[in-house]
């Protein structure tokens, strides 16, 4: 029994080699190609376990199906207006399932890998079709990166890559020199300038059409204004003439009342006098004070003012020396 041991264990371990060599799996993301003593047999899509020749008569090579990606380096471009940009893309594709490509795929490229360095030169050679393209049209809003985009995937597949499927280009950075970089500020500088001052001279432009029309409008408006207060002076004029000739015929009852007026005046608010009872106008609070023939009060001692209109009595109406 014991020897038996030993035996069991060495057909086990020759099981277990058979199977590996004859046997192998396909995942449900890979393709296998067979190749039969170094040549293309067979193409097996179907996922699980499978059968194939032992040692070296059947090899399989596995291809993932899934999507790749690659990237470009950054390529110098000259755009159609001249400026130097440095451009990088990316590519996603996969390997095609149809009919026999996976095999001619196996057959030029032999690998994922090997593919993805063809890719990336090819790419980097499409990348220089953005030199039909002025730099404005790559950058900003409403830019052309689109339409590049699909152009460059239309070139790739010109191409007519083996077993091969390019599925998208996106342009991932587009960037400036540093010598470009300076030139394209500076330009950009200058434009602004250009517009800061167009917009400097139509501001003072506007300014000056709104100073003249202010200074028009307040001209007008003074003019108007002169002549309304000369219409008014004249209308005072007018009614101070009439008044004067009104108090000319009664000059005694005038002078009463600017007495009266310069008392009220004088004696409004709180206020402390101390003054000649017999000197107008303050004699009319002297209630002993001489009335003259029209009735009206008189200074005992009136001022003398030359050319003062007589009174009835001969005594001139305040005027006179003390």
């Amino acid at each position: 029994m014991i020897r038996k041991i030993p035996i069991v264990i060495a057909s086990l371990i020759v099981v277990v080699l058979v199977l590996f060599n004859t046997t192998y799996t396909v995942n449900f993301h890979e393709i296998a190609v067979l190749t039969r003593f170094g040549k293309p047999a067979g193409v097996q899509r179907d996922s699980g376990l499978h059968l194939k020749a032992p040692l070296f008569i059947d090899q399989v090579t596995k291809l993932d199906s899934r999507l790749q990606f690659i990237e470009s380096p950054l390529e110098m471009v000259l755009t159609k207006d001249g400026q130097q940009v440095l451009v990088q893309a990316y590519l996603l594709w996969r390997v095609e399932e149809a009919g026999d490509a996976p095999l001619q795929f196996f057959v030029s490229y032999g690998s994922i890998e090997a593919a993805g360095k063809e890719l990336e030169t090819r790419l980097q050679g499409a990348v220089r079709s953005l030199g039909g393209y002025a730099f404005g049209d790559l950058i900003g809003q409403g830019s052309k990166i689109a339409e590049a985009e699909t152009a460059i995937l239309s070139d790739l597949r010109a191409t007519k890559l083996v077993g091969i499927d390019p599925v998208s280009v996106g342009i991932s950075q587009i960037v400036l020199p540093p010598k470009t970089t300076v030139a394209v500020l500076r330009r950009m500088a200058a434009v602004q300038e250009t517009l800061a001052n167009l917009e400097e001279s139509k501001g003072n432009s506007e300014a000056e059409a709104i100073r003249s029309q202010a200074q028009s409008s307040a001209g007008t408006i003074q003019s108007f204004a002169e002549q309304w207060a000369a219409e008014i002076e004249a209308m005072g004029n007018e009614e101070a003439t009439r008044y004067y000739q009104l108090m000319k015929k009664e000059a005694e009852l005038a002078i009463f009342l600017t007495w009266l007026d310069t008392l009220k005046g004088s004696l409004s608010g709180s206020t402390t006098f101390v003054t000649d009872l017999n000197r107008a106008p303050f004699h009319l609070l002297d209630l002993s004070a001489p009335a003259g023939p029209g009735g009206i009060p008189q200074p005992k001692k009136p001022y003398a003012v030359e050319g003062a209109k007589q009174g009835s009595s001969g005594t001139p109406i305040g005027s006179g020396t003390p």
